[in-house]
């Protein structure tokens, strides 16, 4: 047997050199790896080192719920940690929903998990809506196509997102990785939450990342755009940070609501072999690369990247908390800047103009 093998990090700064980049960045993180045979060879796409025996710092929700009669939204499902989640949900009997910017890519990954399950007594049935979280309108039809076709939702896993790409506009004039990973689920969220609310009991998840410690923590209200600006790894981290405080937002009105049986959960999923990295050559040539063959040894995969969404979303000791942040299938505590409930409740203000609620709309009465 192979002697313990332990990689401790106390402060990661992967291609510290490239300080313009700050790609690995992973204060605080200490990581454990134990080694008991020989490191297996595997890759999503033929390049990463797995390292799947060597997670023992790896969390693993070992839940055995049921979810036979409920129905799961998982966007961004077609590839990587919501491929493996929307799998293993209908696997458990759910009805997931698989919505996806590229309808082609959504089918064929529908198909993968139907062929997978085919065997499976009681799985689920797999359906597919084309949604774009960069464009409002297209976050407006896919909620009503969901709330015209499904009469209760239970399960709501806002798992897409970029990450690190170039500054670019949207359609609407927002900056992309704002608009994507937090303003196109912040709607799709209040758009769908009368029905989560009618189906209580319900639990939405939010995908985040440590790296909302990237940046200046700063949200830029008054500059949105990041005009005066731009870091793709500050405008990454400003995103994942919207998404904890929207977690916490969400989960403070639905109580001042009275809705007690409709949570909310951010997570962070570690450091995933997923397709978010194809951005990374954008910033510095080569990254991406480096990323793929020497992060390989920290890199987990899809499906270990999968399992705190799944301990948020199925396991019962998490069922009566909410607005918490979680990595690794346990509550972990957020950087300060993620704890501000006055920002928080800014951006929720600010994030209902941009994308042009009704003031009068009430996301909050059960529909």
């Amino acid at each position: 047997m192979a002697p313990l093998l332990v990689l401790r990090c106390c402060s990661v700064e992967f291609l510290k050199t490239f300080s313009r980049a700050n790609v690995f960045l992973m204060r605080g993180a200490s990581i454990f790896c134990a080694a008991q045979t020989q490191l297996p060879v595997h890759s999503q796409r033929g390049s990463t080192l797995s390292v799947q025996k060597m997670f023992l710092f790896s969390g693993k929700c070992t839940a055995d719920t049921r979810l036979d009669g409920k129905t799961a939204i998982v966007t961004g499902s077609n590839t990587g940690i919501g491929k493996c989640t929307a799998n293993e949900l209908a696997k458990r009997g759910a009805r997931v929903i698989m919505a996806c910017r590229s309808l082609e890519k959504a089918e064929t990954a529908a198909d993968d998990i139907r062929t997978s399950l085919k065997d499976v007594k009681d799985a689920g049935e797999v359906v597919i809506r084309q949604l774009d979280l960069s464009s409002l309108k297209s976050v407006r039809k896919c909620a009503q196509e969901i709330l015209d076709n499904e009469s209760a939702i239970h399960l709501l896993i806002n798992n897409a997102g970029v990450m690190m790409c170039p500054r670019q506009l949207t359609e609407d004039g927002y900056e992309l990785q704002f608009a994507t990973n937090h303003l196109g689920h912040y709607l799709f969220t209040l758009l769908l939450l009368p029905r989560i609310i009618k189906s209580a009991p319900a639990r939405i998840i939010n995908l985040s990342s440590l790296a909302h410690t990237w940046g200046d923590g700063s949200m830029h209200f008054e500059d949105i755009n990041l005009e005066k600006g731009y870091s793709a790894t500050g405008a990454y981290g400003r995103s994942k940070l919207a998404n904890i405080l929207f977690t916490t937002e969400l989960a403070k009105r639905l109580q001042g609501a009275n809705i007690t049986n409709v949570n909310t959960y951010a997570v962070h999923p570690g450091v995933v072999d997923t397709e978010l990295s194809r951005h990374f050559d954008s910033i510095i040539p080569g990254t991406a690369w480096l990323y793929q063959r020497v992060g390989g040894l920290f890199i987990k995969s899809p499906l270990q990247g999968a399992q705190t969404t799944l301990y948020c979303a199925l396991d019962k000791k998490c069922e009566r908390e909410t607005g918490l942040y979680y990595a690794d299938c346990k509550v972990k505590s957020t950087a300060r800047r993620a704890k501000n409930p006055e920002t928080a409740k800014e951006l929720w203000t600010q994030s209902w103009k941009l994308v042009g609620l009704d003031e009068n709309y009430n996301p909050f009465q059960p529909a």
